[in-house]
C-alpha cells in the first residue's frame, strides 16, 4: 500500500471519530430560541429504544413552559404506556444569547447547553431508578427546531462511555 494511501486511511478514520459541534448548525434556519419556543402549552410523544434499538417504553409529555426575564420553568407531565405516571420541573437560566443552564430534582448537578440556529445541545446526569437501584446516566440531547410548532429531539444515554440507549421525541407547541 502507498504511502498516500495509508494516510488518506489515516483521515478517513480520525474523521469517524470527530464529534459533531453545535456551531456546525449555525445557519440553520428557523433560529431556535427557547425562551419563544418553550413558552405556553406543549405536547410531546416519545420512545425510549434499549441498546439493541428495541423500543421498551412509549410516553406522552405535557409541559406547561414560562419565561420570566432569564429565567424559565418547564413543568413536564409524563404519562408511559403502562399507565404510570412521572412529573420533573426544570428550572432553565439563560445566560446569554447562546447558552443555558438547567436544573431539575432528578439532574445531578446541573445541564448545560449551547442552541445555535436551529439546534439545542444539553448536556446532562440523570439519576434514573431502576429496579429499586438509582443510576447515574449520561445524557447527550439534541433538539432540532423542525418549524414554529415542531421540534425534534434525540437523546443518548450512556454510562462510562457505554451506550445505553436513546429516546427519541417529538414537540409540538399548541396554538
Amino acid at each position: 500500500m502507498s504511502k498516500l494511501a495509508i494516510l488518506m486511511a489515516g483521515f478517513v478514520g480520525l474523521g469517524g471519530c470527530a464529534s459533531v459541534d453545535v456551531s456546525d448548525y449555525a445557519a440553520e434556519k428557523p433560529e431556535l430560541d427557547l425562551t419563544r419556543y418553550f413558552n405556553g402549552t406543549l405536547d410531546a410523544d416519545g420512545i425510549f429504544q434499549d441498546r439493541s434499538g428495541k423500543v421498551v417504553k412509549r410516553f406522552h409529555v405535557l409541559i406547561d413552559a414560562r419565561w420570566q426575564g432569564n429565567t424559565g420553568t418547564l413543568d413536564e407531565r409524563f404519562t408511559y404506556s403502562d399507565g404510570s405516571t412521572q412529573r420533573r420541573v426544570w428550572t432553565l437560566t439563560r445566560l446569554d444569547a447562546h447558552r443555558y443552564t438547567g436544573k431539575a430534582d432528578d439532574v445531578v448537578g446541573e445541564a448545560s447547553g449551547e442552541a445555535r440556529g436551529n439546534a439545542l445541545r444539553w448536556k446532562y446526569v440523570m439519576a434514573l431508578p431502576v429496579d429499586g437501584k438509582v443510576y447515574n446516566v449520561d445524557f447527550d440531547d439534541w433538539m432540532f427546531l423542525m418549524d414554529d410548532r415542531v421540534m425534534l429531539n434525540r437523546s443518548v444515554m450512556s454510562k462510562f462511555g457505554f451506550h445505553l440507549g436513546e429516546v427519541t421525541l417529538s414537540f409540538r407547541k399548541r396554538e
